[in-house]
């Protein structure tokens, strides 16, 4: 059975390096993923009644099923995806610690709280607060198929919402592994259900009555995601492709920026929606930096053993989009420093490197989505931040530079959602810090207080405190109330 079956009531999820079948999960169509909202509408009503301190407990107990289950989900992980453990792990932990702050913070964050009111309505209390959603459908991705569901599950849970995921059918055990868990805390509601199966579940979901989306994919499926999701108006928070770039400036510390370029390109085999794509070094350093570069990556291992640095592309048919993208780079005067044409094998891509790429070649413009950097030389950083900034993507960037204060205004001047700076892709790693994109690199947030807000909805509560001479909004308000509410405002704005 392949996993291009969608007429099956199962299909098999496959190891991507071996072909190996890891499991076999059930194709839910309209009326299953229906009937897991339904059931999910009175289960959400019961979780958001359990209050902050419950919920907070219950998600807590969560993180540490989860923490019990590390390596079996590393394990699992690494079975599906075809990455290696310790990445595995390493983002099964990032997921914990989401898991973590959002169940410590949500109470803070979306508590009813007091705020001022104008001279206007002086005899009105005023309050805010956020309220649960309800039901939000999560619609995970196969990259990260621990840490980006859990930047979502885990918020849209701690503000009091009912959860129905459907995982990528590339990584279904993952999304099993984690609902098992999770009802091993919270046994007597279906708080938290996965649907498992191809595309037409997940715009099931989008057609479900549910109270709001979170989609992380590509850019192209965002948008099937927001036209299924248009007929009943219900919101969406989109986590797309990016092409990010890192600016090397001339004091930056070479070695440090060429190391982390490596890594944020590389790892996963480069299948990272914030992996860095592009660089732009300039002048003073690019022969140093791209020296560097090419030594490091000459230097990594590619394959299925416990000794590589990163494994397969995960999804057979970004094999193409990879290979067509160094075509092109090569056709249109790139060249290859590291690796080319000869690279791409199946289902491996071994590193490549390449620089002088025109910058309206797909190398430059769309998501290649594997182990591919191209290096470009740039006058100055005001060039660099030009070219960085020409991309219709706008996810996350870089900055590798000696001086604080000239690298905080490159990053402020970075049109995208988040900025690293003397790093890379380190602002995912903050559960504080809300992440997401620009332009066709979607649009909301998850993480952080953002995060939590984006799953509820501000609820402002106004009370008359005592009542005032000034009668204005009553049909019994008399020419004098008028003539006075004047005076008042020329008075107080009028100067």
């Amino acid at each position: 059975m392949t996993i291009s079956e969608e007429r099956a009531t199962v299909f098999a999820s496959l190891s991507p390096a071996t072909g190996a079948v890891v499991g076999e999960h059930p194709v839910c169509d309209e009326e299953a993923v229906r009937a897991a909202v339904e059931r999910a509408r009175p289960a959400g009503v019961w979780w958001a009644g359990l209050g902050w301190r419950e919920r907070e407990r219950r998600l807590l107990a969560w993180k540490s099923a989860v923490v019990r289950r590390l390596e079996e989900l590393g394990e699992l992980v690494r079975a599906e995806t075809g990455k290696p453990f310790d990445e595995a792990m390493l983002e099964s932990i990032l997921g914990v610690e989401h898991l973590n702050w959002a169940a410590r913070n949500a109470r803070r964050v979306l508590r009813a709280r007091r705020v001022r009111t104008g001279l206007a309505t002086v005899n009105q209390a005023a309050s805010v607060e956020y309220q649960p959603l309800g039901v939000v459908g999560v619609i995970g991705p196969w990259n990260y198929p621990v840490f980006t569901p859990c930047g979502s599950i885990g918020y849209a849970l701690a503000a009091g919402n009912a959860v129905v995921f459907k995982p990528s059918e590339y990584t279904p055990g993952v999304g099993a592994l984690l609902v098992r868990a999770f009802a091993e805390v919270v046994p007597e509601h279906p708080v938290l259900q996965v649907v498992t199966g191809f595309g037409a579940t997940g715009a099931a979901l989008c057609r479900a009555g549910v109270d709001k989306i979170a989609f992380t994919g590509s850019t192209a499926t965002a948008k099937r995601v927001l036209a299924q999701c248009a007929d009943t108006l219900t919101p969406v928070v989109a986590e797309c492709g990016g092409k990010d770039a890192l600016i090397v400036a001339a004091d930056a510390d070479v070695r440090a920026a060429a190391s982390a370029a490596v890594w944020g390109a590389m790892v996963n085999g480069g299948q990272s929606c914030v992996g860095v794509e592009r660089v732009y070094a300039v002048r003073e350093v690019y022969q140093e930096f791209l020296g560097q570069v090419a030594e490091l990556c000459r230097g990594l291992r590619v394959g299925d053993g416990a000794e590589a640095h990163y494994g397969p592309i995960t999804m057979p048919g970004q094999i193409d989009v990879i290979a067509g993208h160094i075509e092109d780079a090569l056709r249109r005067g790139g060249r290859a420093v590291v690796g080319g044409a000869e690279s791409v094998r199946a289902p491996y891509v071994d590193p490549v490197v390449l620089t002088g790429v025109p910058e309206d070649s797909t190398a430059m413009t769309e998501e290649t989505f594997g182990p591919v950097l191209v290096v470009n030389e740039v006058r100055d950083v005001d060039e660099a931040v030009r070219r960085a900034n020409g991309s219709r993507y706008g996810l996350g960037s870089a900055v590798f530079s000696g001086d604080r204060a000239a690298s905080m205004r490159i990053a402020r001047r970075l049109r995208t959602g988040a900025t690293s700076v003397n790093s890379v892709v380190s602002f995912a790693a903050v559960p504080a810090l809300p992440f997401g994109g620009t332009a066709d690199s979607g649009f909301g947030r998850v993480h952080g207080a953002d995060g939590l807000r984006e799953f509820s909805r501000a609820k402002s509560i106004t009370r008359q405190r005592f009542a005032i001479p000034l009668n204005l909004t009553s049909f019994q308000r008399t020419p004098r109330d008028m003539r006075v509410a004047l005076r008042m405002v020329r008075f107080l704005h009028g100067r």
